[in-house]
């Protein structure tokens, strides 16, 4: 099966949450435990060893924040 890697601008994520509907396996959520320094809840990848690369929470960030690396 694919792997990927993402990373994740925090200090630009408004913590939407598209992205993590996006996600086939569910592996996105907010970090409830971190705010930027514009007071948003930032994504987090909870399980990175599952991610597949697919790219669809990169897509369907509305602020690039998102980039996948497919490994």
């Amino acid at each position: 099966m694919a792997k990927g890697r993402i990373e994740v601008a925090v200090e630009s994520c408004k913590g939407c949450g598209l992205c993590i509907n996006a996600c086939p396996l569910n592996l996105l959520e907010l970090d409830t435990n971190t705010l930027n320094s514009k007071g948003y809840q930032p994504m987090r990848i909870h399980t990175p060893d599952k991610c597949i690369g697919c790219t669809f929470c990169a897509l369907m960030c509305p602020d690039v924040v998102i980039t996948v690396e497919r490994l």
